[in-house]
C-alpha cells in the first residue's frame, strides 16, 4: 500500500513539473502581466525592427554602388577589359577546335568511329557536322554572317563589319549533300581557331620564316604560292599529320578546303554581331579501315606556340572506321 502512495506522488510531481514548464513557455510567448510578446515589449521590437530595416537598406544600397563601380570599368555591352590582344590578359595563345564531336555518353573522348556502310551508325556525325553548319547556310536562329561582307587581303573589314564565309565554298566530299564523305568512306573534319577577343596572327612573310618543325608538304605549298604569286597569303596555315610513323602510313591523302588555313583578314575577332570564325574542311580520302589513326592538326603562325600537354596550337583526334 505504501508502495502505491509513493507511486502515485511520484506521478503527481512529474505532472505539475511539466505544468509548471508549459505555464513557463506560454509566458515567455506572452506575458500578460509584462506585455511581452517573445521576450520584448511592443517598443522593444519596434526598436529593433527599425534598426534591422535601416541595416538592410544600408547594405543593400553599400552592394549596389560597389557594383556600380565595378561596372564602370567593364565595356559589358561588346568586350571585356582584358583582352589577349589589348594586353593583361593570361590568354595569350588560340586553340583549335573540331567537328564533329564524339556521342554526348563520350563527352570526354575524341574518338571518331563509324562503321563503313552503315547508315544508322554514320547518322550521328553527319547530323553533328549539319547542325554545326547551320550558321554558315543562314538557316540556323542564330545571327549569321551569310550576308556579311565579302573581304580580301586588300579589302578589311570596316567598323561594324564581319567577313563572308559561306558553306558552298566547301568542296569534295566535305559538303552535306555528300554526307560529310561518311557513307563514301572519306570522312572530312572540320577545324576552327577558338574565339580570341582581338588577337591577331603574326603571319610569315618571308621563306626564311617558315620554321623548322613545319611539315615540309606545308613548306613546299607556302614556298609555291611566293614563288608563283610573289608574296606568302597572309593565312594561318593548317597541317593535319599522323602523330606517329604508323598513322602517317595508314592516313592517306589529305585534302584541305577552301585554302589549306584561316585567312588573316578574318582576325582580330571583336565580338561583332554575326562574325562566324572561318573553318578548314579537312578530307581524309582514302584513310585504313580497321586501324585506329592518331591526328594532329595544328595552326602555323609566327606568334602561335604549340602545346600537346595544354593543347595550345593544335588539336588531337582519334579516326577509326570499320
Amino acid at each position: 500500500m505504501a508502495a502505491d502512495e509513493g507511486s502515485g506522488s511520484g506521478g503527481g510531481g512529474l505532472m505539475k513539473r511539466a505544468s509548471e514548464r508549459d505555464d513557463s513557455f506560454k509566458t515567455f510567448v506572452w506575458n500578460s502581466e509584462t506585455k511581452q510578446f517573445l521576450g520584448r515589449t511592443g517598443a522593444s521590437w519596434f526598436k529593433i525592427g527599425v534598426f534591422y530595416i535601416i541595416f538592410y537598406i544600408f547594405l543593400a544600397g553599400f552592394f549596389a554602388v560597389m557594383m556600380t563601380v565595378f561596372y564602370q570599368t567593364l565595356d559589358t555591352s561588346s568586350l571585356p577589359k582584358y583582352t589577349p590582344g589589348g594586353g593583361g590578359s593570361l590568354l595569350r595563345n588560340p586553340a583549335m577546335g573540331f567537328r564533329p564531336l564524339p556521342r554526348h555518353e563520350n563527352v570526354e573522348s575524341t574518338l571518331i568511329w563509324y562503321k563503313n556502310g552503315d547508315n544508322d551508325d554514320i547518322k550521328h556525325w553527319v547530323e553533328s557536322l549539319n547542325k554545326f553548319i547551320e550558321p554558315y547556310e543562314g538557316t540556323s536562329e542564330a545571327p549569321s554572317g551569310q550576308h556579311a561582307t565579302d573581304c580580301n587581303e586588300d579589302k578589311l573589314p570596316q567598323e561594324n563589319e564581319v567577313c563572308k564565309f559561306e558553306d558552298k565554298w566547301l568542296k569534295g566530299k566535305c559538303q552535306k549533300s555528300e554526307k560529310w564523305g561518311y557513307d563514301k568512306q572519306s570522312p572530312c573534319i572540320l577545324l576552327k581557331l577558338n574565339k580570341m577577343i582581338r588577337w591577331e596572327p603574326e603571319v610569315y612573310t618571308s621563306n626564311d620564316e617558315l620554321p623548322s618543325i613545319m611539315p615540309l608538304s606545308l613548306q613546299n605549298i607556302i614556298k609555291d604560292y611566293n614563288s608563283t604569286e610573289g608574296k606568302i597569303p597572309k593565312m594561318i596555315w593548317v597541317s593535319c599529320e599522323g602523330e606517329n610513323p604508323a598513322d602517317q602510313e595508314y592516313i592517306g591523302p589529305i585534302t584541305y578546303y577552301p585554302w589549306q588555313g584561316f585567312p588573316a583578314y578574318f582576325f582580330p575577332y571583336l565580338n561583332t554581331p554575326g562574325y562566324l570564325p572561318p573553318i578548314v574542311a579537312v578530307q581524309f580520302e582514302r584513310p585504313m579501315s580497321n586501324v585506329l589513326i592518331n591526328i594532329e592538326c595544328r595552326a602555323w603562325a609566327k606568334n602561335i606556340v604549340h602545346d600537346r600537354q595544354n593543347r595550345l596550337g593544335l588539336v588531337h583526334f582519334e579516326l577509326l572506321k570499320d
